[in-house]
């Protein structure tokens, strides 16, 4: 399911799933056969994602960086998470999101992934700066939160079910849970 990892970049995960499906009926999911996919049919194949030439590309940069483990999930997955996550990084196409993504839901390792909604969330609660990079935004989680992949996907999860009901660009107030910890729910202008 890396896959999904890349095809859900810039996207929203209807579009991203609509594409793995596609590429499950056509017999795409392997790495192999990602690998050996002429790049225009897998190209066509993925369109419901988005950016379908881009994540062709990313996919394909992926599924050889696969190659070199012979395609062993399991054994990529043993590494420390340092090293996975660094190794993932040096793949084309794979930015922190991405291969913080893989390392926690897919190798269940615990690495907290950070997303537009934990941004916006974060700031909208006063705890980070709205200018609060990446690693800033991590490392609050992993100080807050004991090291667990479960844990952090769920957090993660329950993050995303927030951002989209009330946490939106454009805030959905009443109603919310957290209004009375959020800032632009009391008046405040951010």
């Amino acid at each position: 399911m890396m896959a999904g990892a890349i095809l859900v970049q810039n996207t929203a995960w209807s579009g991203a799933k609509q594409a793995v499906d596609a590429l499950k009926l056509a017999g795409l999911l392997s790495p192999s056969a990602i690998r050996t996919a002429d790049p225009a049919a897998l190209g066509a194949v993925i369109r419901p994602a988005g950016y379908f030439n881009l994540k062709t590309r990313r996919l394909k940069s992926l599924c050889e960086f696969l190659g070199r483990y012979d395609d062993d999930l399991a054994r990529l997955f043993a590494q420390p998470k340092e090293i996975l996550r660094a190794e993932l990084l040096g793949v084309w196409g794979v930015g922190k999101e991405t291969a913080d993504s893989i390392v926690c839901y897919e190798a269940k390792q615990p690495l907290f992934v950070v997303d537009a909604y934990t941004r916006r969330l974060f700031h909208r609660l006063g705890w980070t700066d709205a200018k609060a990079g990446y690693d800033t935004l991590q490392d609050l989680v992993h100080g807050a939160l004991p090291a667990d992949a479960d844990l952090f996907g769920q957090f993660h999860a329950l993050i995303v079910h927030h951002a989209k009901a009330h946490c939106r660009s454009k805030p959905a107030c009443p109603g919310c849970p957290l209004a009375a910890r959020c800032r632009l729910a009391q008046g405040e202008s951010l």
